[in-house]
C-alpha cells in the first residue's frame, strides 16, 4: 500500500514522503499511530504543507536536544551475566535493560522503545541506538561481561598500580630528605688582628 507520512518515522522516512509499505505494517501500526495517511489524491495536495510544518518541527527538536544527544553519544553501560561456557547468557539484555542503565548514566529518562537494538544473548560488546529524533540518533556501548569477571580485572588493574604508587612515594621522601640534609658546616674565618697576634705568640 502507498502511503503518506505526515509525521518523521525512524527508518522509513520524513513527514511529507510518500512511501510504499505492506499492507501489515500500514494497518496496523502507520495509520492508527496517526503517522501516514493513505496516499490519495487529496492527501497529495497537502505534501507541501505538512513537509514545511514538519521541518519547522524537526529544527526546534534537534535545537533542544542536540546537547543531550552529544552528552548520551559514547556513553559506556555494563552488565554482569551468567554464561555458559561458548558465552551464551542465560538470558538477554533487552532494550528496557539499555533504557535503564543509559538514563542512570545520564538523568534523561529513555524509554525502552527509543533503543534500536536486538535483544543481547552473548558476552561481548556492542553498540545500540538512542532514537532522540529521526535526525538524532546518539549511539552507546554496552559491554557484557560474566558475572564476577569484571571485579577480578578491576582487582588485578589495581594490583599493577599499586607497586607504581609505592615507587613514586619512596622517590619523593628520597627528595625530601635530601633536600632537610644541612648544608656542611665552613671553617668560621678568623680576623685578620686575632691571625697577626697569633704568628707574634709563636715567634716570641
Amino acid at each position: 500500500m502507498k502511503v503518506m507520512l505526515i509525521k518523521d518515522v525512524y527508518k522509513l522516512g520524513h513527514a511529507g514522503d510518500i512511501k510504499k509499505v505492506a499492507d501489515g505494517y500500514g494497518r496496523n501500526f502507520l495509520l492508527p499511530q496517526g503517522l501516514a495517511v493513505l496516499a490519495t489524491a487529496g492527501a497529495l495536495k497537502q505534501v507541501e504543507k505538512i513537509r514545511k510544518q514538519a521541518e519547522i518541527r524537526r529544527a526546534k527538536e534537534n535545537s533542544e536536544l542536540q546537547g543531550l544527544a552529544d552528552q548520551i553519544n559514547g556513553v559506556v553501560v555494563k552488565f554482569s551475566a551468567k554464561a555458559g561456557d561458548t558465552g551464551k547468557l542465560y538470558g538477554s539484555i533487552t532494550t528496557q535493560d539499555v533504557a535503564t542503565a543509559v538514563s542512570e548514566e545520564t538523568r534523561f529518562e529513555v524509554k525502552k522503545q527509543q533503543v534500536d537494538m536486538q535483544p543481547i544473548r552473548n558476552l561481548g560488546e556492542f553498540t545500540a541506538s538512542i532514537r532522540l529524533t529521526i535526525d538524532l540518533v546518539p549511539e552507546v556501548k554496552v559491554i557484557v561481561h560474566r558475572e564476577g569477571e569484571a571485579h577480578e580485572e578491576e582487582a588485578a588493574e589495581e594490583e599493577v598500580e599499586a607497586p607504581e604508587a609505592k615507587v613514586e612515594e619512596v622517590v619523593e621522601e628520597t627528595a625530601e630528605e635530601k633536600v632537610e640534609e644541612p648544608a656542611a658546616e665552613t671553617p668560621a674565618e678568623v680576623p685578620a688582628e686575632a691571625a697577626d697576634e697569633t704568628a707574634e705568640t709563636k715567634e716570641a
